[in-house]
């Protein structure tokens, strides 16, 4: 069985799903960030404002700057109703259509009678966006809030900005608790990159398309054909009988992680394949795998079932 980010057709393409420009809370206009990540060799961003009353419920209109090997997906950070610590939500929504209707969310502080969270992420995912859980650690999330939102397709599991900013950037532990309750959800690599600070190219998505186009790398999302990465390459992954066998560049580690504390790892020097067997997670219905380079970056699959 070949999860089918790797059996997929197509190619990958690189991106970065979570930036920010002048039109909210970011330093840069919209056409010198999509400048910056196109001339990274980045083959495509959403920009994702912060969708509030603040900044005028801005989806940035970024088709001006798209070119024969550079794309642009529509999309923002949509806020709405309170978590469990008081906070408003923060979610990622890429491939929102310009005319979203805003939600009552003039700024960064939940209001009486605004739509929750969970119904915005619903109201997003319905008009056609990949919808992500937003750095849950930054957050304070916490599993009861994670639960409501059950129209997410993804969570974001590191966040570049986040872990520079204030070492908070990772959502694998509630990932993996949404997981073991038997969600369907994939992890999200971004860099929520603001740039005033060194929050830019750190993490991203490499999506398996046919071609480098809003529609077709929107559709590769929904159906989980990607993984995210801060520089190793996954180039192949499958599992036979009873190992897992992955290819990747050069790596220090690859390990199989499961349900609960079941995981094996194989460590070595400049690592290009691995074999790592499924009975060391004692029955985990799901595994994923994650593979550092001997820089300590690391590149993660998205889950994937195992019977």
């Amino acid at each position: 069985m070949i999860p089918a980010a790797f059996s997929a057709p197509g190619r990958f393409f690189r991106g970065n799903l979570h930036t920010h420009s002048t039109l909210s809370d970011g330093v840069l206009a919209p056409e010198e960030v999509c400048r910056r990540y196109r001339d990274e060799g980045y083959d495509f961003i959403s920009l994702t404002d912060h969708f509030v009353g603040l900044y005028g419920y801005p989806i940035a209109d970024t088709r001006p700057f798209r070119s024969n090997s550079f794309t642009t997906i529509p999309g923002a950070e949509l806020h709405s109703g309170a978590m469990g610590n008081g906070e408003i939500w923060h979610i990622l929504a890429v491939g929102l259509p310009e005319d979203f209707a805003p939600a009552n969310a003039p700024h960064f502080v939940p209001v009486e009678g605004q739509e929750t969270g969970a119904e915005l992420a619903r109201r997003a995912r319905r008009a056609g966006a990949f919808v992500a859980i937003a750095h849950p650690r930054w957050s304070g999330l916490t599993l009861e809030d994670a639960r409501m939102i059950d129209a997410a397709h993804a969570v974001e599991v590191y966040n570049h900005g986040c872990a520079v900013d204030c070492d908070r950037g990772e959502g694998f532990h509630l990932a993996d608790l949404l997981l073991a309750e038997g969600r369907d959800l994939t992890l999200l690599a971004t860099d929520d990159a603001h740039l005033a600070t060194p929050d830019h190219f750190g993490g991203w998505v490499m999506v398996k398309a046919e071609a480098n186009t809003p529609d077709l790398l929107l559709a590769a999302l929904k159906a989980g054909h990607y993984y995210s990465t801060q520089g190793p390459e996954i180039r192949h992954l499958e599992v036979e009988g009873q190992h897992v066998s992955v290819t990747c560049s050069a790596a220090s580690t690859v390990i199989l992680s499961g349900q609960g504390s079941a995981t094996k790892a194989v460590h070595g020097t400049s690592l290009t394949q691995a074999r790592l067997q499924v009975s060391a997670l004692n029955g985990s219905p799901w595994a994923r795998v994650t593979v550092t380079d001997r820089a300590g970056r690391r590149a993660w699959s998205n889950p994937f079932r195992l019977n």
